[in-house]
């Protein structure tokens, strides 16, 4: 049940000259374009700029060290400490800094299910965040904000600046996690996205002791109610995979697993919109015609205010927030059972991983753990060719817990409900990026509705001998040779090289956890020559 002891129980600050508190969208938009905030697009969609922040600063992120938290974390390169003497003296100095400042407030909730749900006030320095809030978390209803009281607070304030001299951080930038207070600040930075992973933080730091996994996942559900979990790092095809016309969305991003039950945390989603297409993915394309949405450093036609989406003149992290709604075939519950089946996603750009693969569950324990996808080349300066990406869980930045931890439970889950788990390789074939080409949009969905009904798990499949996964050798609608990635490069010997190199970057990054895991987990992994 969701916790109300005094620990667990934020109540609101002495903050700002005024507070607009739970205002309405339409309001907020005037608020916003009367203070210079952004502009509003042709379709009716809000666009703001983030400044110099267009991403996540997860360097500047921190977790106060304090006794209540400090032996759940597993502190790192992650999970930052920082001291409760410094972060009451930042948090002195931007209430003396919010009182000459007018603030907005949202109270929100996260999760679906009011087992395990808590409630989140969000203060905000500018109109447009409050609408983000709105957008991205659940809303209460009428009888819900009578005398609420939130369980944790958010205090964002892009305007005040850090000083790293007395207060402990790096930058003038900070994100500091209060587990104890249950408060999170956030400072010098525009990037909405801020607010919304701090939240789900603290949810992936509480769900686990009340015996819910919290996942970095999109949930779908069926017409008879058959679930599927999809895992995967931004540029897997996660959002676009799980927005299924034929299936209803639980969610997009951010979910957990209990007994029984798959629920929401969020209300929303935040979606990338770079050279979205109407085609592709139209539920997610509409959204950026919508009076409502939040645009995020979206390039637009200051005169006819028409978008343009293809656009990477602010950032390639270009994103569009808005309530789940939106989706046609969203399920307004954010509620769903027990999945049939989990899916991973990875995008792997050096070509190597079969477009399709059955996991055992320690190899699931495993690739969890890992979290791989590949960064192209050109998307970051300095990257020339495929890079490794490995992410724990599938989000290492918002894992405050040891990753055996979470893993562990995943298992559990798994054996507990006898639960498929397919590994879906959404990048390159033939070849690596700049050689190969990119997995057909239509082959994928074909093979994922294959796993999702049933019928893939009744077909032979061959052990890959490296990665030693069981790889289907027919699906429907997908020709057989394109399930073997080596007879699909022009030089199989290549291949075989390319995929010994890539299974030795999953053994150099697991190192890293083995002394949390079973022995069995860590043998899961490729086979390293």
């Amino acid at each position: 049940m969701a916790s109300t002891s005094p620990s667990r129980t934020a109540t609101r600050p002495a903050l700002g000259r005024s507070v607009r508190a739970n205002l309405p969208t339409a309001e907020l938009y005037e608020d916003a374009i009367r203070r210079g905030e952004g502009l509003v697009a042709a379709d009716g969609p809000l666009v703001v700029r983030t400044g110099k922040h267009t991403g996540r600063s997860p360097e500047d992120k921190f977790i106060v060290r304090e006794a209540a938290s400090e032996a759940k974390i597993w502190w790192g390169h992650v999970n930052r400490p920082i001291s409760e003497a410094h972060y009451e003296a930042l948090r002195a100095r931007l209430v003396d800094y919010a009182a000459d400042r007018d603030l907005y407030s949202q109270d929100c909730l996260i999760g679906a299910a009011p087992a395990h749900q808590r409630r989140l006030r969000v203060y905000t320095e500018t109109a447009w965040a409050s609408i983000f809030a709105r957008n991205l978390f659940r809303r209460p209803t009428a009888e819900q904000l009578d005398g609420f009281e939130p369980n944790f607070t958010i205090i964002n304030v892009p305007s005040f600046q850090a000083d790293p001299a007395t207060e402990g951080t790096r930058t003038g930038t900070a994100i500091l996690v209060h587990l104890r207070r249950m408060e999170v600040i956030i400072v010098g930075t525009e990037y909405a996205g801020e607010i919304k992973k701090s939240a789900f933080t603290v949810m992936n730091y509480l769900m686990p002791d009340e015996g819910v996994l919290p996942m970095h996942s999109a949930i779908n559900v069926g017409a008879d109610g058959d679930a599927a979990v999809f895992f995967g790092l931004s540029g897997t095809g996660k959002t676009t995979l799980s927005a299924d016309p034929r299936r209803s969305l639980v969610g997009d991003d951010e979910h957990g697993w209990g007994d029984g039950i798959t629920f929401n945390f969020e209300g929303g989603c935040y979606a990338k919109t770079i050279r979205l297409s109407p085609m592709y993915e139209p539920d997610i394309f509409q959204t950026t015609r919508r009076f409502g949405t939040i645009l995020e450093n979206v390039d637009l036609d200051p005169r006819t205010r028409e978008l343009d989406l293809d656009s990477e003149r602010f950032t390639e992290n270009t994103r569009g927030a808005y309530p789940l709604a939106f989706i046609g075939n969203a399920d307004p519950t954010g509620i769903a059972g027990t999945p049939r089946a989990v899916i991973f996603l990875t995008a792997d750009a050096f070509g190597v991983l079969p477009p399709i693969a059955r996991l055992s569950r320690e190899q699931a324990a495993y690739h969890f753990i890992s979290g791989y996808t590949a960064k192209l080349a050109g998307t970051e300066v300095g990257i020339r060719e495929p890079k490794a990406t490995f992410s724990a869980c599938f989000g290492a930045p918002f894992m405050p817990r040891h990753p055996g931890e979470y893993a562990h439970m995943l298992v559990g889950r798994l054996e507990q409900d006898d639960v498929p788990v397919w590994l879906v390789n959404t990048g390159w074939t033939g070849g690596p990026f700049g050689t190969g080409e990119r997995m057909n949009i239509a082959h994928t969905r074909s093979m994922v509705r294959a796993a999702l009904d049933g019928s893939l798990a009744r077909v032979a499949t061959r052990t890959d001998p490296i990665f030693g996964v069981q790889v289907p050798t027919s699906c429907p609608d997908v020709p057989d040779r394109f399930l073997d990635p080596r007879s699909t490069w022009p030089d199989p010997d290549a291949y075989d090289r390319q995929a010994r190199q890539l299974a030795r970057m999953f053994a150099d990054n697991f190192s890293a956890y083995a002394d949390g895991v079973s022995d069995l987990i860590v043998a899961a992994g490729p086979r390293v020559e």
